[in-house]
């Protein structure tokens, strides 16, 4: 009956929810991660939908001035040459006015600050604005003295990750590795994000953090001008040395293990596994997603490639109170180093969402709407719980909300016990609520808190409080 909803052929919606106000820290925790979009299709992207969908923040592509490889890979981005803001994606007035039309919709801004290397070309080049440079020499920035040369392995490169030295001190995959315990490194790196600031930047993904000793960080931090969010990329490895938790007192810490653990449940155990999820990290302090740029180009997590199962995925993740959650909005590759489309030049297109490669997952209808329903039960715990010992699971959100995730087979005639009001709801994930009215089917809650539904086989529903029928 409704098998298709969540795949991408119907998952549009309109423009429903009111204007967002912050993202963390803030009332309002949704990110996504436009990745690799260009600034002036991330300041469309703010001001008709983000805001107007409660979204509280966008995470957006490194700012600063990167290498130029043959083919244009994604990953030439994550390879700066200096601190000047021409890119692929744009110039410093273009960054400029996108986070000006970011904020004006009432979306944050967060930029991916890669401040651990420079470039790993052993040939230099020329950057994408036009600065000339070597592997060890930045004219005007650093020159040989300024990178950290560990002596390990015959080419500085990290080889083992259970030495706390080579992880913090020798070179990721040949990249520069700057010597941020020096101050004159780190007045630089400050400097850098200062300006981000002064743009009105309100924080940083800061990349690479377990490649870099925490208290380098926290002396970084300590130079910025103005307090700004930090949310950290450490990768727990088994026996490691270095660990997340390490990090804690410079910021929060993007959750690796929440995307593995959630694709293992929905693709090798049961839903009702679900009941207890979270991390060993605080929820407070964690950053979770389903996946992200490098983990969707690995394995072991859900991508938009397993469409209507990533949904429910997503769903839950923006249902369930631990962490705050960081959508990905991607294109699709065919090859793991493919970068986003773009022009001869290199300069990467506008993003028209469900064209052009460009995925769009926070578009999703039952993604974009359950945004709705996360500031719709915010402050709130889980109740009623129901599962049926297997992938079919039902849980409350207080008196403001309730989800139903069915990933087996139909369910048909089922009554669910909920705490809301008495009252008829809009199924957000299959209707868009606008007006006092629904435009996907509508259920009503008796005085008990009951109501009954069919529920397709890798479909859901979802209703709360502020889709609520007159």
């Amino acid at each position: 009956m409704r098998r298709c909803v969540l795949l991408v052929c119907v998952l549009l919606g309109a423009l429903l929810t009111p204007t967002a106000q912050a993202a963390p820290p803030g009332n309002k925790d949704v990110l996504v991660h436009l990745f690799s979009w260009n600034w002036n299709s991330v300041a469309r992207e703010c001001r008709d939908f983000l805001g107007p969908r409660g979204f509280g923040g966008v995470q957006v592509s490194p700012p600063q001035e990167h290498v130029v490889v043959n083919g244009f890979p994604w990953w030439q981005d994550y390879q700066p040459v200096s601190y000047g803001l021409n890119t692929r994606r744009g110039n410093e007035s273009e960054f400029r006015a996108m986070v000006d039309s970011c904020h004006a919709a009432g979306v944050k801004v967060y930029a991916d600050a890669v401040i651990n290397h420079m470039s790993g070309q052993d040939g230099g080049g020329t950057g994408s604005g036009g600065s000339r440079f070597g592997h060890y020499d930045y004219p005007g920035i650093y020159q040989h003295q300024d990178f950290n040369h560990c002596g390990r392995n015959g080419n500085d490169d990290i080889q083992n990750y259970r030495d706390a030295y080579e992880v913090q001190f020798c070179e990721l995959v040949n990249l520069a590795d700057l010597k941020t315990g020096a101050d004159y490194v780190r007045d630089r790196i400050a400097g850098y994000l200062n300006k981000l600031l002064a743009l009105g930047v309100d924080g940083f993904r800061i990349d690479a953090a377990k490649h870099m000793p925490p208290a380098d960080i926290a002396a970084i931090k300590a130079r910025l001008s103005r307090p700004a969010y930090l949310y950290q990329e450490v990768i727990p490895g088994a026996g490691e040395p270095v660990r997340p938790e390490q990090y804690a007192g410079n910021g929060d810490l993007l959750e690796f293990h929440y995307g593995e653990d959630l694709a293992r449940i929905f693709n090798q155990e049961k839903l009702s596994y679900l009941r207890t999820f979270g991390s060993t990290l605080p929820s407070g302090s964690a950053v979770v997603f389903t996946d992200n740029h490098d983990t969707q180009r690995g394995s072991g997590v859900l991508t938009y490639r397993d469409n209507a199962r990533y949904a429910l995925a997503n769903a839950f993740m923006l249902a369930w109170p631990y962490g705050s959650p960081k959508l990905m909005s991607s294109y699709e590759f065919g090859n793991k180093d493919e970068g986003p489309p773009a022009e001869a030049s290199g300069r990467t297109r506008d993003s028209v969402c469900f064209t052009d490669r460009w995925r769009c997952e926070h578009r999703w209808q039952v993604i974009a709407n359950l945004v709705g329903f996360r500031n719709a039960v915010r402050g709130t715990g889980v109740n009623n719980w129901w599962d049926n010992g297997n992938d079919v699971i039902a849980f409350g959100r207080g008196d403001r909300g309730y989800l139903v995730l069915n990933d087996e087979g139909p369910v048909t005639g089922r009554s669910f016990q909920t705490g809301l009001p008495a009252g008829r709801y809009c199924d957000v994930v299959h209707g868009n609520f606008s007006g006092g009215a629904c435009s996907g089917p509508v259920y009503t809650v008796d005085g008990g808190g009951w109501f009954r539904a069919d529920v397709a086989a890798q479909d859901g529903i979802a209703l709360h409080v502020n889709a609520k029928l007159p």
